[in-house]
């Protein structure tokens, strides 16, 4: 099909919930996709912060096409032995000791709140429940999630919201403290919240909120969905911050491509959950582990998290040079492969379409606001070709 049939089909049978798209993408491989009608684009999207190994890496085809040939899915009724193996390869390589697998992050993230208000029940007592999150947080989709998101504009029509929410003012500790009453039982955060704008928490208020979670019998839950599996430099992002979470949420990039998302926890914790206390039908199963598996071989075994940090650093001191270059750029943020740039006036849409002419991939966060998550195997060459292009965007934005 073309993609003005693409586009009709779509508005016949597709609720209008993603709205007018410009392109449609068929194939991908390493850094780089296709479109319908045969364009080639540098992605520095990666299905939002999905594909850190690019598309179609050897290593995810290999391990899919050997599990669909064995077994795709069989239920949590019975031991699944990817799922086992990859337990395993996480709690090794973080501070967790047992792992729930979902597949979403925001399933993650609702099987992390129960997790805590289970835990805070069981050893506090009933009246603990209450979730302190942030302003310009995001959670997810499902209800407690977009409840837990501290913006207004994902809640807006889903009233009345869930009970037991309240919010903080990010980087900002006595916001917190001011929070916390007699149903407190933890506190969630996005180490680097990422449809916020990519805006990183502090050193210091990372290490003070983990005292102040301590000294108030509260749990520490670490989003890191977006932000975590190399993104930022650094495995895990708790280890950017040298905080240890009592709960964390992964999702997006673990599958290398297929959908899957995991709730972290150690020490009494990750024993709460009684057996029947929380449950999925598909999370875990055989073919999402088994590319989960590959995945973090590569993550681990090739240190990408180091190769993140190295060529992040570089690319954003290019996006440096084309903010002193075009005035219209307001700032450059981030850390590692998670950068965002601001601009001075509502040019963001403008942005993209010029570099999507140009043949590079590029997210809007808002009027004002872009995102670039590119894989985490890019090349300098990459980010060279991607500052050719938006320098080239930006100069006919100027003209």
């Amino acid at each position: 099909m073309n993609l003005t049939e693409i586009k009709e089909l779509s508005q016949k049978y597709l609720m209008n919930t993603y709205g007018e798209r410009d392109v449609c993408l068929v194939k991908g491989e390493g850094v780089y996709v296709w479109d319908s009608e045969g364009k080639k684009y540098l992605d520095f999207v990666g299905g939002i912060g999905v594909c850190d190994l690019g598309h179609c890496h050897p290593a995810i085809v290999e391990a899919v096409t050997s599990q669909v040939c064995q077994l795709i899915h069989c239920s949590n009724l019975y031991y699944i032995e990817p799922q086992v193996r990859l337990a395993q390869m996480i709690c090794e390589h973080s501070f967790a000791e047992k792992c729930f697998f979902a597949n979403t992050g925001a399933e993650a993230g609702e099987g992390a709140l129960k997790l805590a208000r289970y835990y805070a029940k069981k050893k506090f007592g009933e009246q603990k429940y209450g979730i302190i999150t942030f302003y310009n947080s995001f959670h997810g989709r499902t209800m407690a999630m977009v409840t837990a998101t501290g913006q207004e504009r994902f809640q807006r029509g889903f009233e009345p919201l869930l009970p037991g929410f309240k919010y903080a003012e990010f980087n900002n500790i006595d916001s917190v403290r001011k929070q916390i009453d007699e149903t407190t039982c933890g506190v969630m955060i996005e180490p680097v919240q990422g449809e916020g704008g990519i805006v990183p928490a502090t050193q210091e208020f990372m290490q003070d909120l983990r005292q102040l979670c301590d000294e108030n019998n509260l749990l520490l839950v670490f989003d890191e969905v977006q932000c975590g599996l190399g993104r930022i430099g650094t495995n895990f992002a708790y280890e950017y911050y040298n905080v240890i979470p009592d709960i964390l949420m992964l999702a997006k990039a673990l599958g290398g491509g297929v959908p899957i998302g995991a709730v972290l926890a150690g020490g009494e914790v990750a024993d709460a959950f009684d057996v029947s206390k929380h449950a999925t039908t598909f999370g875990g199963n055989p073919l999402a582990c088994s590319s989960a598996i590959a995945f973090l071989n590569e993550l681990f075994g090739k240190d990408l998290a180091a190769r993140a940090a190295e060529i992040g650093s570089y690319f954003k001191q290019r996006l440096e040079s084309l903010r002193e270059q075009h005035s219209v750029i307001k700032e450059v943020r981030g850390i590692g492969l998670m950068l965002a740039m601001d601009f001075s006036k509502p040019v963001a849409r403008e942005f993209y379409r010029h570099c999507l002419d140009g043949g590079l991939l590029v997210n809007v966060l808002k009027d004002d606001r872009i995102r670039l998550l590119p894989p985490l195997i890019i090349e300098k060459t990459h980010c060279d070709k991607a500052f050719e292009i938006m320098n080239s965007a930006l100069e006919k934005i100027g003209a």
